[in-house]
């Protein structure tokens, strides 16, 4: 991500993958590990449009509901970003989810691969999206791949096949020439996903 007035580099986290694989779990643990502040922080921002436009799961094949979430979730990183940029001690921005989350969601839920390209198409081609798709590539994007016993049904998000989805997370980051690294079942261990994406985004690992 670019730094503002000269300041040093922001390093942006995004913690993306399939439903239940504990991206919120590892972002809360990430937050309190890297002693973020919270504006530094984003949630997850699909649940607050989900209640704030009375959206529900049966929406979620709404091509609406996924670009009103993208437009959420961009825009929370845009403020995100400029207090990290003002915070000369500060300078990680952490996110559960991005803006790639809605593309693989308009796409699986698509009718037919003819709508499901449309829909990428037209959500990639947002103005907004690609404003930010330069700070998505210079960012650290990590990758949760399921885990057969931690799936639940929440009764909020899709429970479509989660392999399908990892795949399409998958496509669409490398589309869009974005890198990412992976963790899934060979490391469950919370802290040992902290200590792993500290080490990607060049964090001081624990001692021992």
């Amino acid at each position: 991500m670019r730094p503002h007035n000269n300041e040093p580099p922001i390093t942006a986290i995004y913690i993306i993958g399939p439903s239940s694989t504990g991206k919120t779990t590892l972002c809360s643990a990430l937050f309190k590990a890297l002693a973020l502040e919270a504006p530094s922080y984003i949630t997850e921002v699909a649940r607050k449009v989900m209640r704030s436009n009375g959206f529900t799961r049966d929406h979620v094949g709404k091509l609406e509901m996924q670009e009103t979430i993208m437009e959420a979730q961009l825009g929370a990183e845009r403020e995100g970003e400029m207090y990290v940029a003002k915070r000369a001690q500060s300078q990680a921005l952490l996110s559960d989810r991005s803006a790639i989350d809605a593309i693989v969601y308009a796409i699986l839920t698509s009718r037919n691969k003819e709508d499901a390209d449309h829909r990428q198409r037209f959500l990639i081609g947002s103005p907004q999206f690609q404003l930010a798709l330069s700070s998505y590539r210079q960012a650290i994007f990590i990758l949760l791949t399921p885990v057969p016993e931690w799936l639940v049904d929440d009764g909020v998000r899709s429970m479509s096949d989660g392999y399908h989805c990892l795949a399409v997370f998958r496509q669409v980051l490398s589309e869009l020439e974005i890198k990412y690294e992976e963790i899934g079942a060979n490391m469950k261990d919370l802290s040992d996903r902290v200590e792993f994406v500290k080490r990607v985004a060049n964090f001081p690992l624990r001692d021992g």
